[in-house]
């Protein structure tokens, strides 16, 4: 049995931004294979075994019309994890937005915090630019002042490492610090090393992916893609179809699942790869 603690769900691969290089091969004419009815029952099977937290990304999530459903309806979902004073924890709900639909509509942050999502984190693509950056801080800003704990993903690429250190420095000044900051690397190409990475931050605490130095399976996190595929990482193309949406399910889907590595950098173009199969508990 694996004791997954922490999932990450793509609810859709559909995003208006499209980057290039997005993992997920998110598009404009995206789509989901989800419905609100097998996230709820998975989410539920989930948390009544050993799952504490889940993130919600894509694609662009708030594009997925269901969230606020999904959101709503897992609000104080109890977790078999016990409080100090033994009590069951909420599930941790957070999700990841690039931020753009929030500019061009803000009734949507009333909308979310009606729905009380623990975090939300609003990502950083290109921190060459300066209204990306701008843009982002003022909307972290806004966040956190309607009472929703906040953060930034800072995508960093090989060949943007001066203006990924410039970006962090304005988050800095912005009062958003490295506590509230996850530097991302960048995957299967222009991938920067984990001393560049570093560096970004300009000093000895940061938060980063867990596979920084070597490609490895965390047996607490798994992730599952917009069409219901499950990985032992975001990036990883090497994946498993969830059979039914349920604790069972998942564990069958991550049964001999291997790990496939997603990139490396000039300096270091060889893979690390870690425990690729762990055995079952």
């Amino acid at each position: 049995m694996h004791s997954i603690e922490r999932i990450s769900i793509e609810v859709t691969n559909r995003c208006d931004k499209a980057c290039w290089f997005c993992y997920a091969g998110s598009e404009a004419a995206g789509a989901s294979t989800w419905t609100v009815a097998e996230l709820l029952a998975l989410l539920a099977d989930l948390a009544d075994h050993t799952l504490t937290a889940v993130s919600f990304g894509g694609g662009e999530p708030l594009q997925w019309p269901e969230l606020f459903e999904v959101l709503a309806a897992t609000r104080g979902i109890a977790t078999r994890s016990l409080s100090p004073t033994g009590q069951r924890r909420r599930l941790f709900r957070s999700l990841t937005t690039n931020g753009l639909l929030l500019a061009e509509h803000p009734d949507l942050l009333a909308r979310l915090r009606a729905v009380e999502p623990d975090k939300i984190h609003v990502s950083i693509h290109f921190p060459e630019r300066e209204a990306e950056v701008a843009r982002v801080i003022e909307q972290v800003q806004t966040i956190a002042d309607a009472g929703i704990a906040s953060g930034v993903n800072l995508l960093i690429r090989r060949s943007r490492i001066t203006a990924a250190t410039r970006a962090f420095a304005e988050l800095a000044k912005a009062g958003i610090g490295p506590e509230r900051i996850v530097l991302l690397p960048m995957r299967g190409m222009d991938t920067p090393s984990a001393e560049q990475v570093a560096a970004v931050a300009g000093g000895p605490r940061f938060q980063s992916m867990s596979c920084l130095r070597a490609c490895a399976i965390s047996p607490r996190f798994c992730s599952l893609g917009w069409d219901r595929r499950v990985g032992w990482c975001s990036y990883t193309t090497e994946r498993k179809p969830l059979a039914e949406p349920s604790w069972a399910g998942l564990q069958a889907a991550l049964e001999r699942l291997g790990l496939r590595w997603c990139g490396g950098s000039e300096a270091d173009p060889e893979p690390k790869l870690v425990g690729l199969r762990p055995k079952s508990a």
